[in-house]
């Protein structure tokens, strides 16, 4: 095949494969592509019904940029077409996705500039309680701790979950007088979700836990304003 031959060669398999990345891509990053898959259907459930509708997935769980597209695209989504395709998909309670902070927060980064959560921008029954909470010095603190922890750290559960006890939005769990009964998620017991569904900000708060040579304080006043937390938190 001499040099001409070649580049024909070349340039067809070039068009080619750009004439099918602009086929394939469109297609692959609409939700229901996800959602062929019957251990992602129930994720896709939930998000139909999340406050997070109109995101789509790909919005979320690729990183934007050309290493974000080939890793967490390209290379993760065919992995799991594969897995899907020839081995064992992961059951739908135990899966693990990693969503970055960067993503999150390009939608949210406004919230690092809030140091106590407006009372317009809490739900019942969290504002009854006078929440106080800094975004920006938790994400500062998961940063020097350099465990991977983030936006997802504390709000996993509010696009995939249901809301707990009637709240209106999905929310971290409290220790509001609401919540003091038991809960118990629709995950079974053992499973990943089900574990990630009980969690609560007790999960570093846990009197042990130490930041910068300081254990974690677990007083009442820490996240709460004084004058409203009476008759409502519990141990």
């Amino acid at each position: 095949m001499n040099f001409k031959s070649k580049a024909i060669l070349l340039l067809a398999i070039l068009a080619g494969a750009a004439v099918l990345g602009g086929v394939a891509v469109p297609l692959t990053n609409h939700p229901k592509f996800c959602a062929s898959c019957h251990n992602i259907r129930p994720s896709y459930e939930s998000w139909t019904a999340s406050t997070h509708k109109e995101v789509t997935c790909v919005a979320c769980h690729v990183r934007p940029g050309i290493e974000g597209f080939i890793h967490d695209k390209a290379w993760a989504g065919t992995k799991d077409v594969v897995i899907y395709l020839f081995g064992t998909p992961t059951d739908p309670h135990n899966l693990q996705a990693t969503v970055s902070s960067e993503v999150c927060l390009g939608c949210h980064r406004a919230i690092l500039r809030v140091s106590e959560i407006a009372a317009r921008d809490l739900s019942p029954p969290v504002k009854e309680v006078g929440l106080v909470m800094s975004h920006r010095t938790h994400m500062e603190a998961f940063a020097k701790r350099e465990k991977g922890e983030g936006c997802t750290t504390c709000h996993a559960r509010v696009v995939h979950e249901k809301p707990i006890k009637g709240y209106p939005v999905v929310i971290p769990r409290g220790h509001v007088a609401v919540d003091s009964q038991p809960y118990v998620p629709d995950h079974p017991e053992g499973t990943k979700l089900r574990s990630s569904a009980q969690a609560d900000c007790f999960r570093c708060h846990d009197g042990k836990a130490e930041h910068e040579g300081k254990v974690l304080s677990r007083k009442c006043e820490t996240c709460h304003i004084p004058g409203k937390i009476g008759g409502f938190l519990f141990e």
